[in-house]
Parts: C-alpha cells; sequence; structure tokens
C-alpha cells in the first residue's frame, strides 16, 4: 500500500526507507488492537505501511477525544521516544495494520540529518492542523464540524463511484462523535440533517458523500 500524501514516509527516499526497515522489524497487529496506550513510558516508534489508525486521548470524565485518523506512511509515537515523556494519547487499529517498529529512533535521526529535518517539519505542520481544528471548535456547529471531518476523510480515502464519492468509514459514530467534539445524539443527528438535504448517504461505517461542494459549503 502506497503512503498517503504528506505522512512521514511518503517524504523520504528509497535509500532512506531502505535504511529504516533496516533499523526496525515489520509488526502486524489486528482491528481493535491497542498499538500504543496513553501515560505509557515506552520510547519505540512505529512507521505505519497498511491499514489505518486512530489516535486518541479521555478526558477526566472518561470521554474518548479522536485527535486524529492516520494511514499508510504515519510515523506514530515520536514525540516520546525524542524527549522521553511518557505517550499523551492511544493508538487504537480502525482495521487490521502493518508496520515497522523502530526502538532507537534517535539513533536513526542521528545519523539521517535530512529525515530529522523533515520530522521537524512534520511535526510543525500538525500542529498547525491543531490549531485549525480549535478554531474550528470555536466557529462552526456540529453539523459544519462533521461535514469537516467527512470532507477530509473523502479527500484522504475517497472513491469515486457513478453517485458521488464513497469513503469506507472505520469510524463509528461514537469515535466520529470524539473527533468532531461532540455528543453521539449531536453526531446522528448532523448525519441525518446532510442525509436530508441530498448531500450524503449513510451506511455500516461507510459514506457517500452525493454532492462535494455544497459539503463544502456547509462545512464553511
Amino acid at each position: 500500500m502506497n503512503p498517503e500524501p504528506g505522512e512521514f514516509l511518503s517524504m523520504l527516499t528509497p535509500d532512506e526507507v531502505a535504511a529504516l526497515r533496516a533499523a526496525g522489524r515489520p509488526r502486524r497487529w489486528e482491528r481493535g488492537s491497542t498499538v500504543m496506550s496513553e501515560g505509557d513510558t515506552s520510547d519505540w516508534v512505529l512507521v505505519l505501511t497498511e491499514g489505518r489508525v486512530k489516535v486518541s486521548s479521555h478526558t477526566s470524565s472518561g470521554t474518548e477525544v479522536v485527535l486524529a485518523v492516520r494511514g499508510p506512511g504515519a510515523l506514530l509515537g515520536e514525540m516520546c521516544a525524542i524527549d522521553g515523556s511518557p505517550r499523551s494519547a492511544t493508538v487504537t487499529t480502525l482495521e487490521p495494520i502493518a508496520g515497522i517498529v523502530i526502538r532507537d529512533f534517535p539513533a536513526f535521526l542521528q545519523t539521517h540529518g535530512r529525515v530529522a529535518v523533515l520530522l521537524m517539519r512534520l511535526i510543525t505542520g500538525r500542529l498547525r492542523d491543531a490549531d485549525r481544528k480549535r478554531v474550528e471548535y470555536g466557529a462552526f456547529d456540529t453539523t459544519g464540524r462533521v461535514a469537516t471531518r467527512l470532507l477530509e476523510l473523502a479527500d484522504r480515502y475517497g472513491e469515486k463511484t457513478n453517485g458521488g464519492v464513497r469513503v469506507a468509514l472505520p469510524l463509528s459514530q461514537d469515535e466520529l462523535a470524539g473527533w468532531t467534539g461532540a455528543s453521539r445524539e449531536a453526531v446522528s443527528k448532523a448525519l441525518r440533517t446532510l442525509r436530508d438535504r441530498g448531500l450524503i448517504e449513510t451506511g455500516r461505517r461507510r459514506v457517500v458523500i452525493h454532492d462535494l461542494e455544497g459539503l463544502r459549503k456547509r462545512a464553511r
């Protein structure tokens, strides 16, 4: 499976990818597995080569907040490996995944200076994305936030069909709620609103977007 554009693995040269594979070992997880746990002190990183995961954290009341969905090419666990702090989020598989586990990532970066610079660029991009999402939470209603997340998934994983763009959605409504900072009931109502307007069609863990432009307007 090819890495997603903009993800860590897509930035590397073939020689750098080969060196990365040589520095680590392959591993697989089944769907629903916990790959990394918030608060854990392990320091290995994972470069995802197949499948998708969710990155999440929990509030003091136990509510799950989904921070991101990552796909092939993503680098996971890098902050803990670099600064030695406990993991700041939990990584859970949304489908069967495969990846490269690297135990001494700082040593790899020390011998591959260009990759270290790319990593800084990647982390900066994630910080900008987090800032953008905070603005969305303050400026958009639930339907607008749901529309925005559906557009993101369509851009990253959508497949064109005769009826529009099909997204095989590996997220449950609870997880979509955690990703949009809303309750499950509010997300269910937002999806119903978008369906009633003819913008989307929903099924079990899938969405077909019939009107991309209309969905973009609702996301603004």
